[in-house]
């Protein structure tokens, strides 16, 4: 099945609840398949959040490879567990040398996921960088995945919305998608 129809599929499966996203589907679909096609081929994870989704961070790091999930490990880390001295780099100078260290240690290559509204002192070079991944909090960016902060069911709809991305990962990994 081709993977806008699988979504589709997929989101009215889950009822009512998860109506919202079917308006966004537009928004997460190209990001959601260029992430799961690196994913695939490889590509290491290195999510980054704003200190106020660390929960949603540590939530996708327990449960993305957590054993019942019947399926290959994938290569997911936190930026943080990564490089905990991370909040104290302040120029351009220090920035290259992560990047020269995640070059290094990510020889498959990487890609960011970021989630949170723009706060992070990295989001500026994310952003910029289309492999990136974005789950924008607050910050409605033209074919990005985009919510609210503001809105009170916001945890809801990150879990959902990380429900739907793993159950894409496991359809393309198992062959129900084509990407």
């Amino acid at each position: 099945m081709n993977f806008s129809e699988w979504t589709l599929e997929t989101i009215r499966e889950e009822g009512s609840c998860f109506s919202w996203m079917e308006e966004l589907r537009f928004h997460w679909i190209p990001q959601a398949q260029n992430a799961i096609k690196k994913i695939l081929d490889g590509v290491s994870i290195i999510l980054v959040t704003d200190r106020d989704f660390k929960w949603f961070s540590n939530y996708i790091s327990d449960r993305i490879n957590a054993p019942w999930q019947d399926r290959p490990f994938l290569p997911i880390y936190q930026l943080e567990g990564i490089f905990p001295a991370q909040y104290y780099l302040n120029n351009p100078s220090e920035l290259d040398f992560l990047y020269d260290l995640l070059d290094i240690s990510f020889s498959n290559g990487y890609f960011f996921w970021y989630i949170g509204s723009g706060k992070h002192k990295f989001y500026e070079y994310i952003e910029q960088d289309k492999d990136s991944l974005i789950w924008s909090l607050n910050k409605e960016i033209e074919g990005i995945f985009s919510l609210k902060k503001s809105d009170p069911m916001l945890d809801i709809k990150l879990i959902q919305a990380f429900k739907l991305f793993n159950k894409t990962i496991n359809g393309a990994m198992f062959g129900e998608i084509e990407l």
